[in-house]
């Protein structure tokens, strides 16, 4: 894994290459981009929903990746949580300045999510979603908790996710993502009322 941080004054932003025998994954990430997603995985359905991660949370984002679909998707969009996790980590450094917090309510048409952020250096998932369909044309809505669960435990980070409502698995989905890419990005910003780490233990 690269860090291209440097004490906080570089820009915000990692990279890491992961290669088993299940994936072979190139990704880098910037904290503070403009929305700039180049995708290539083997699952367009992720693909579609890092897209929107990535345009919500003004995030710039480089992913290669490929993996055995031929068993399923699950290799592959585990360790694309696992490796953004890593480089989200990564990328914020030491976590002096940040907000730390966020909530975010997104809808998408007749859905709503939610998602809570604590940049709190202790990882933490709670999922509460029903979907009315196991998969989004061939992928596996399961998924999407193993993901989720992935990036928040190499992210070090508390997220909580909760769709509140909807009827259309795929519009829940985006709501979901959506609204991460959100929350994200107002966690991870920078508050000039903030001296250090937003934290009493002067640590994150």
């Amino acid at each position: 894994m690269a860090n291209l941080n440097n004490g906080g004054t570089a820009a915000r932003q990692s990279s890491v290459s992961r290669k088993t025998n299940e994936t072979d994954i190139q990704l880098t990430f910037a904290v503070d981009g403009s929305g700039n997603a180049q995708l290539e995985t083997d699952v367009p359905f992720l693909n579609h929903m890092l897209d929107l991660f990535t345009k919500h949370g003004h995030f710039d984002l480089s992913v290669q990746a490929r993996g055995d679909i031929e068993i399923d998707d699950h290799h592959t969009v585990e360790d694309i949580g696992i490796c953004l996790g890593q480089v989200i980590r990564e990328a914020l450094g030491d976590k002096k300045g940040i907000k730390r917090y966020s909530s975010v309510f997104i809808p998408m048409d007749e859905a709503l999510a939610q998602v809570v952020i604590d940049v709190s250096n202790r990882p933490h998932f709670e999922y509460r979603a029903e979907y009315p369909s196991d998969r989004v044309g061939s992928f596996d809505v399961q998924l999407v908790h193993e993901f989720l669960w992935k990036l928040a435990l190499e992210a070090r980070i508390t997220l909580h996710v909760i769709v509140h409502y909807g009827q259309n698995t795929h519009h829940m989905i985006e709501a979901v993502f959506k609204a991460l890419g959100r929350a994200l990005d107002e966690a991870t910003s920078i508050d000039p009322r903030v001296s250090g780490v937003p934290s009493t233990k002067g640590v994150l």
